[in-house]
């Protein structure tokens, strides 16, 4: 019987673990080659995982709201067609030697194997684990993520004080940031001293707050949370300054009119965005300090350049990516924009499309925000925001130099960038650029 693994996938190069959503197959279904299997979600995307072969859904080893490491087996299917007599999600560890405690009911996996016909009695519980030849670090390995562990050691946790929720008592991430925001508030009230500076990287703690009567509290879903803790660590870790940058967008404007047929006929619709992606696109190849990352003490200066739009959903954020987006025409970045958001919205985004992200564009303009100063995505050292873009009156100066006030088609662009690395002049020698490409776009740009 041939079977194939199906893994959990890495959705974005500094995403560690993923968690699965919900099954869309159960044990014995058949399934079709790339058809979706499951949701997952991480702090990067919600989407669907397509099965890998066609076959028959043998076993599930991972359960719906279970997180584990990227690259961990979490499926198998069966490509013969045959079934594996296994059950759905997850199946225990072996059994322990004797003299090890039995496991009480509140620690039994959700979907632990029937009990033998004759069971043991069990030995009295809360009793000392008993020696064996595995290793600390052979349980650790057990008994938590690589994430966790770094989470645990940044913080100067021992992972063996932490009760575990997950599967055969591992710990999950939930598990030490609950686990570490405990502990920090009982020596906060233990020692009322003057407090310690916050960690620039590792686990985010969360201030909490007491609900007033009447009030409703909802959980943070998963992506919300992540975001968050992405949020507030790209806010420790890069010195943020935001430029701003008023844009006359009257020629594109025209522009768009007179190509928006065509390109509607051809599936594509010429937005404001596409222009202001095809220019910055030429321009950080022009800049490439724009386009770069930091890596400790040393500035990696990216290749590629790959630009991230955030795409805002009901549940959330995404950003998609177009790969080598300086390589694409209008019509062809005007395509892919569409094709992206629509695989967003619809969770059918492939991981390699949310990853490797080189510069990052928000756009609340679209909701009618005039600017705002949005938060670099990590480990990138600049994002765009574009403002409202709509008519108003300017000044302009005519040749024979008489000043006049006609009506334009304006918009605020802002960058946020990393400080460290990005100095002021290079930010605007970036954006006087990108200003005057958006103002002099011409048809034969197209």
């Amino acid at each position: 019987m041939a079977r194939v693994d199906v893994i959990m996938p890495q959705m974005g190069e500094s995403i560690a673990e993923g968690t699965v959503s919900r099954w869309l197959k159960q044990v014995g279904d058949s399934v079709k080659r790339d058809e979706a299997i499951l949701e997952i979600s991480t702090d990067k995307v919600d989407a669907e995982i397509p099965a890998p072969t066609a076959g028959v859904l043998a076993e599930i080893k991972v359960g719906e709201g279970e997180t584990v490491a990227v690259q961990t087996v979490i499926a198998v299917i069966d490509t013969d067609g045959a079934a594996a007599a296994v059950t759905a999600p997850p199946a225990a560890h072996p059994a322990e030697p004797a003299a090890k405690p039995a496991q009480t009911k509140a620690e039994e996996p959700k979907h632990a194997p029937a009990p033998a016909p004759a069971p043991a009695p069990a030995p009295p519980a809360k009793t000392a684990e008993p020696m064996s030849d595995e290793s600390d670090d052979e349980r650790l390995r057990r008994r938590s993520t690589p994430l966790v562990r770094k989470i645990a050691a940044e913080h100067g946790v021992d992972i063996g004080r932490v009760e575990g929720s997950g599967h055969a008592g591992r710990v999950t991430k939930k598990d030490i940031l609950e686990f570490i925001e405990r502990d920090e508030h009982r020596t906060a009230a233990a020692t009322p001293t003057a407090p310690t500076a916050a960690p620039a990287t590792g686990a985010i703690a969360h201030p909490t707050v007491e609900p007033w009567p009447g009030d409703q509290v909802v959980p943070m879903s998963r992506i919300r949370k992540l975001t968050a803790d992405h949020m507030v660590l790209s806010r420790r870790v890069s010195a943020h300054v935001t430029s701003y940058y008023e844009i006359d967008y009257t020629e594109i404007a025209r522009l768009r009119a007179r190509i928006k047929k065509d390109y509607q006929e051809r599936g594509a619709n010429p937005t404001y965005l596409t222009f202001i992606i095809k220019v910055i696109a030429d321009n950080l190849r022009k800049h490439p300090i724009v386009n770069a990352s930091v890596s400790g003490e040393a500035i990696i200066y990216r290749k590629p350049i790959n630009i991230g739009v955030a795409v805002a959903l009901d549940w959330g954020l995404i950003v998609p990516v177009l790969k080598n987006a300086d390589e694409l025409s209008l019509l062809g970045i005007a395509k892919k924009v569409a094709d992206l958001a629509d695989r967003a919205r619809a969770k059918r985004l492939s991981p390699d499309e949310v990853q490797k992200g080189t510069f990052t564009i928000t756009n609340p303009g679209v909701f009618g925000s005039f600017a705002g100063a949005p938060i670099i995505s990590q480990p990138q050292v600049a994002i765009l925001g574009i403002g409202s873009i709509e008519k108003r009156p300017k000044v302009l100066t005519l040749e024979d130099g008489q000043d006049v006030i006609a009506i334009r088609t304006i918009g605020l662009l802002s960058m946020s960038y990393d400080h460290r690395v990005v100095d002021g002049a290079d930010a605007d020698r970036f954006m006087a650029d990108v200003k005057q490409d958006l103002e002099s776009f011409s048809e034969g740009a197209v």
